[in-house]
C-alpha cells in the first residue's frame, strides 16, 4: 500500500472502530434484553373486559369496565376514584389543579388513592 494513502486513511481508523465496537454492544444488550426472543415488548396487545359471573342462583352479577361517570348533589361535584388514577389525572380531566382538589378534600392522603375512594372535584 503506498504510504501517502496509508496516512490519509489513518484519523478515520479509529472512529469506524468505535461505531463497530458500539454497534455490537447495542446488539448485544438488545438480545439481552429481550431473551432471545424475537417479541417486540414496545408494544403490548389490550386485554378484553373482565366480566365475573356469581354462581347459579336467582340472580346474576356480572361486572364489566365502565367509564365512571362524576356524580353530583347540592355540595358539588364527585369523582369515584379508578385504578390507576392519580390527583394530577384528575384535576386534568376537570380542569382543575391539585391544590384545588385537595383544598375540597382534606381528608383525602393525596399520595394514597383508594379505588372506589368518592373526591369532590368543584
Amino acid at each position: 500500500m503506498d504510504p501517502r494513502t496509508n496516512r490519509e486513511l489513518k484519523p478515520y481508523g479509529a472512529p469506524a472502530a468505535f461505531l463497530a465496537a458500539a454497534t455490537i454492544a447495542v446488539i448485544l444488550i438488545k438480545a439481552g434484553l429481550s431473551n432471545g426472543s424475537e417479541t417486540d415488548t414496545t408494544t403490548a396487545a389490550t386485554p378484553p373486559p373482565v366480566t365475573t359471573t356469581a354462581p347459579k342462583t336467582t340472580t346474576q352479577l356480572v361486572i364489566t369496565a365502565s367509564t365512571p361517570t362524576p356524580t353530583t348533589d347540592a355540595e358539588g361535584q364527585y369523582y369515584v376514584v379508578e385504578s390507576g388514577d392519580t390527583l394530577g389525572g384528575i384535576a386534568d380531566k376537570y380542569d382543575t389543579t391539585v391544590e384545588e382538589l385537595v383544598r375540597l378534600n382534606p381528608d383525602v392522603d393525596p399520595t394514597a388513592l383508594r379505588v372506589g375512594q368518592r373526591i369532590r372535584v368543584s
